[in-house]
């Protein structure tokens, strides 16, 4: 496996239906601008160019078919150097509090929704740059357990919660065993007048 992006993947810029070869009807001269890809697209592919990059700056370099679930580990670490979150240590006064009143020396470290949002993109990345979903690093048992240890780690220490919201289901009014909303149920609605009937 190579780190170079696939031809025939959609996100790299070929096979994408745009251009002479798509067989359609031409486009007029005002719209040949290049189709952009989504910031989802864009981010994707700079995620996946930094971690090429980090694997060949590895000592000693390592190749796509090496990586492992460790390897992801050891880069999603290396990123907590440029993170912007404070996470204070349990031995910070500031430990569990959301808003801080004052500065503390705790570290920064990555965010943990952004490392996993990075790990879902870079997972994706993975898949469509030739990697077979069952050898994916970025789908390692150890990469989903790190990544949950960061999540409950940060909200200790921010006082902040990660739980999913849930959402509210309609409430039924007491003995209403209809299934309606609020205990209204929809009437079909009258059938037409006959034909021939004045209205």
């Amino acid at each position: 496996m190579d780190m170079s992006p696939n031809p025939d993947s959609p996100s790299s810029g070929g096979g994408n239906g745009i251009g002479p070869s798509s067989g359609g009807a031409s486009p007029s001269v005002g719209s040949m601008t290049p189709q952009s890809p989504s910031r989802y697209e864009a981010q994707k592919r700079r995620d996946w160019n930094t971690f090429g990059q980090y694997l060949r700056n590895h000592r000693p370099p390592l190749s796509l078919a090496q990586c492992s679930g460790a390897h992801v580990l050891e880069f999603l670490r290396y990123l907590d150097q440029f993170g912007k979150t404070k996470v204070h240590g349990p031995a910070c006064p500031f430990f569990g509090h959301p808003n801080p009143p004052a500065p503390c020396p705790c570290p920064l470290r990555q965010a943990w929704g952004s490392l996993d949002a990075l790990v879902g993109r870079l997972r994706a990345a993975f898949e469509e740059n030739g990697g077979r979903p069952e050898s994916n690093p970025f789908a390692a048992r150890a990469v989903r357990l790190y990544l949950r240890e960061v999540r409950e780690h940060q909200a200790r220490a921010r006082g902040v919660s990660y739980e999913k919201k849930k959402r509210k289901k309609p409430q039924q009014l007491p003995g209403d065993s209809s299934g309606g909303l609020h205990g209204h149920t929809h009437q079909p609605p009258p059938p037409p007048p006959p034909a021939g009937a004045a209205c």
